[in-house]
C-alpha cells in the first residue's frame, strides 16, 4: 500500500478536475488538502474527484474525504465523484459521502452534470 497520492489539477471550463493516482489514506490528507486549496485560490466553485477504479481507500481516506467535502459544502463548492469501482460506491453511500457529493460514472458526465447546475 502506497503512503502518498498524486494529484494532478486539471480544469474543465468551469470544473476543476483532480486526477488522483494511488491510495486514498489518512496520509493523503496533506496531498488533498493542497490541491484543494490550490484550486479554491483559483476561483473552483465546482470539483471533480476522479479516483482509479483499483484505488485502495481506508477508513483515514474516508474520514479525510469527509472532512474535505464538508468543508467544499460550506463554502458552496459543488462535487462530484467518479472513477470508483462499484464497492467503493456502496461504501460512499453507506457512510454518508452521497449526502455531500454526487457520484457520477465518467468525467465527462461529472463535467457535465456541474456545469450544468
Amino acid at each position: 500500500m502506497k503512503q502518498e497520492i498524486e494529484i494532478r489539477l486539471e480544469r474543465h471550463g468551469g470544473v476543476t478536475l483532480f486526477d488522483m493516482k494511488g491510495d486514498v489514506t489518512g496520509f493523503s490528507e496533506p496531498f488533498l488538502k493542497e490541491a484543494y486549496n490550490k484550486a479554491t485560490s483559483k476561483g473552483a466553485n465546482k470539483i471533480v474527484l476522479k479516483f482509479e477504479e483499483s484505488a485502495y481507500i481506508n477508513s483515514g481516506g474516508l474520514a479525510v474525504l469527509i472532512q474535505l467535502l464538508a468543508g467544499a459544502k460550506r463554502n458552496n463548492q459543488e462535487i462530484g465523484i467518479t472513477g470508483l469501482s462499484d464497492h467503493f460506491k456502496k461504501i460512499f453511500n453507506m457512510v454518508g459521502i452521497t449526502k455531500l457529493a454526487k457520484i457520477y460514472s465518467s468525467v465527462e458526465e461529472a463535467v457535465k452534470g456541474l456545469s450544468g447546475s
